[in-house]
């Protein structure tokens, strides 16, 4: 049977349109929860609260943390952000911007893998040339904690 070029140019396009939109989204069940992004490795979870005391003096580390979500930011994307405790959050977003979370997944308990950074930011009077504004003897600057993730699972 002889096949015409243009049948073939149309079987590559439409299996490479299924591929693409099959990995695309990430986005699958298991006896846990819903999965977005890849199955987070959940053998050695941290706290969310207990994460800058783990990171210590490290500025980034690779890690599962666990946590409720405080607030979606924005769907698409999944930027969203973690309580970790005593009035502290992290900010949190996925490496691959095409994964989206529901906004329902605010208040829920969650797992997620991927990398933890500790980011200074600089007071408001603070100059970007490198002076520090000291009151007291203290330089003003705050640190922030952010988590980009490459895969999220929420707990039933």
């Amino acid at each position: 049977m002889v096949v015409a070029p243009n049948m073939k140019a149309i079987t590559l396009l439409l299996a490479l349109t299924l591929s693409v939109s099959a990995f695309a989204q990430q986005h699958g069940t298991s006896s846990h929860g819903a999965i977005y992004g890849s199955k987070p490795n959940d053998v050695a979870t941290i706290k969310a609260e207990n994460l800058e005391a783990y990171m210590s003096k490290k500025a980034r580390i690779s890690t599962t943390i666990s946590g409720r979500v405080t607030r979606v930011i924005k769907s698409k994307g999944g930027w969203f952000d973690i309580d970790a405790g005593h009035g502290k959050i992290i900010a949190a977003h996925f490496r691959d911007y095409k994964v989206n979370i529901p906004e329902d997944l605010k208040g829920k308990y969650i797992l997620a893998e991927g990398v933890a950074e500790k980011q200074f930011l600089a007071d408001d009077g603070q100059h970007l040339a490198g002076g520090s504004k000291q009151h007291g003897g203290k330089t003003n600057s705050k640190q922030q904690l952010t988590f980009e993730v490459s895969g999220l699972m929420v707990k039933r």
